[in-house]
């Protein structure tokens, strides 16, 4: 789509360049910015001239916020990464072209702040922290549970801007099982859940079925009424065409039994 609300596009090529003003944003692959109009917008700042490495391999995993659907999915099996799966899993719960796998990024999605983003699913249940470049020239970093705070909300102040994502290496190595459903084979995801072991604990991750996402952890493999338990505490399940609350809400208590039993 054409945005003809833009006076310029900038490319950054230093982190001076990453300089936001109240009508700008920040681009990458840009599947979303030009997907409809941004009437609010009249410039957009390119970070792909920043030339961040899109995956690291060193102390677990660094993915830049630049970093393609594709380059992620295409990270060649790393031995002991008993979880490396859900990149894949995760990335087809997306209705996409090949186009999109091409040019869409981890960080655009996971900033977009969707409850069906693949890579906020990806990220939370592999307990991912974020590290944000802020518009003073600092930087912090908060777990992405903490990251995404609803429907098209994220914890980002103004003129911040996503780095990276780090997942450290015992939770690669942990194994994990995914889950989905959704009204029909190839439509929206209607929730996700994702189980992992974590030692001898279990980390049940809720989402697309609820406006944010939701994790539980227990010291052990919980009981099937105890993960009920946990999953009943949302109350704000998510309402629209892809599913109403009362589906969501028994489709994730099934899938998370499911899982529970997997990894039991």
């Amino acid at each position: 789509m054409d945005l003809t609300s833009l006076d310029h596009i900038r490319t950054a090529r230093t982190r001076a360049d990453l300089v936001l003003g109240p009508r700008s944003a920040p681009l990458a692959g840009g599947t979303w910015l030009f997907s409809e109009p941004q009437p609010d917008l009249s410039e957009l700042v390119d970070l792909t001239g920043l030339a961040w490495p899109p995956v690291e391999v060193a102390d677990g995993l660094t993915v830049a916020a630049t970093c393609t659907l594709r380059q992620l999915a295409d990270l060649p099996a790393v031995a002991g990464w008993r979880s490396q799966h859900l990149v894949r899993e995760c990335l087809r719960s997306l209705v996409m072209s090949e186009k999109i796998w091409d040019a869409a990024t981890v960080g655009g999605n996971i900033c977009l702040a969707l409850p069906a983003g693949a890579l906020t699913t990806w990220a939370v249940a592999l307990d991912a922290t974020a590290t944000v470049w802020t518009a003073a020239g600092g930087a912090y970093e908060l777990p992405v549970l903490e990251l995404v705070t609803g429907v098209r909300s994220t914890a980002l102040g103004p003129g911040d801007v996503l780095r990276s994502i780090h997942v450290a290496p015992d939770v690669l190595a942990s194994p994990a099982t995914f889950a989905r459903a959704a009204l029909t084979r190839h439509g929206r995801t209607g929730t996700i859940v994702v189980g992992r072991r974590a030692g001898d604990g279990f980390v049940a991750t809720i989402t697309g079925g609820a406006p944010r996402p939701r994790r539980f952890a227990f010291a052990s493999v919980p009981t099937a009424d105890n993960l009920h338990d946990a999953i009943d505490t949302i109350d704000d399940w998510y309402d629209d065409p892809h599913g109403a609350p009362d589906w969501r809400r028994a489709q994730t208590l099934r899938l998370a039994e499911q899982v529970r039993l997997e990894l039991a």
